[in-house]
């Protein structure tokens, strides 16, 4: 039997690794390995470098999970050679050339514009950048609606800003055009539409579960349930070659 891949969960905007506390912990219990490196949120093409450098030191195959933001990262990454699947979590699904940006411009807008805080930081060479975080007093109603109001108000505080031209840079590849994918639907999202989650699901040809009432914290609100997606693309592609089954992916 081919050896079990590790899995690397990729956080999105307005998160850090802690929205995967609850995830790690059921993959653990099912014995599958479990990296979870910070995303840096400075721009999509650097951030993907970044996760498909950790997963090409990974000894053996590797699904990709990406939440969010960490959607786009994972599509661009999960080029490298040993990526084997990936998993999108209330995600952005973008297409080779489309930004996240774009992808969302195509539904109504239900996400945070207006609860947006703006920050300016220091670039190499001069000059500032600008980033955004979700104002403290929204990101309940906004990203964690299902999350009790204490852990709200903590990651509220503890949230990394992500830099604004990440959110309107292009794709340079999508990986789901050659590799398997799944993807979760939040049905109660108000930062990713859920139609956007939907229409790129679709897109990609994934295995899609939807859940209805999850915020886009499902990964805090739902982790059961977002690590039996993940588990389920771990045993797909830890089967034999000659017993997988087909994949339904649009040709490139």
């Amino acid at each position: 039997m081919p050896p079990t891949p590790t899995v690397v969960l990729v956080h999105g905007a307005f998160a850090d690794t802690a929205v995967w506390f609850g995830v790690v912990a059921e993959l653990h219990s099912h014995g599958i390995p479990v990296v979870a490196p910070p995303n840096p949120l400075r721009g999509l093409a650097a951030d993907a470098a970044r996760i498909a450098s950790v997963a090409a030191q990974i000894d053996g195959p590797v699904v990709l999970v990406g939440h969010a933001y960490g959607g786009a990262v994972i599509t661009v990454a999960g080029t490298a050679d040993n990526v084997v699947a990936l998993v999108y979590v209330a995600a952005h699904v973008p297409e080779e050339g489309e930004s996240p940006g774009e992808l969302q411009g195509r539904f109504p807008a239900t996400g945070p514009a207006g609860d947006l805080q703006r920050w300016s930081y220091p670039v190499p060479g001069g000059g500032e950048g600008v980033e955004v975080t979700l104002g403290v007093e929204a990101f309940a109603t906004v990203f964690a609606a299902d999350v009790s109001a204490p852990v709200a108000q903590v990651l509220a505080s503890c949230q990394p800003p992500l830099a604004l031209a990440a959110f309107e840079e292009k794709a340079t590849a999508a990986a789901w055009r050659t590799k398997p994918s799944w993807a979760l639907v939040a049905g109660a999202d108000r930062v990713i539409a859920p139609d956007v989650e939907r229409f790129g699901a679709a897109r990609a040809g994934s295995t899609v579960v939807e859940i209805d009432g999850a915020s886009h914290a499902v990964t805090l609100s739902q982790p059961t349930a977002v690590a039996r997606l993940i588990r389920d693309a771990v045993h797909a592609v830890s089967r034999p070659a000659h017993i997988r089954p087909q994949g339904t992916h649009p040709p490139a």
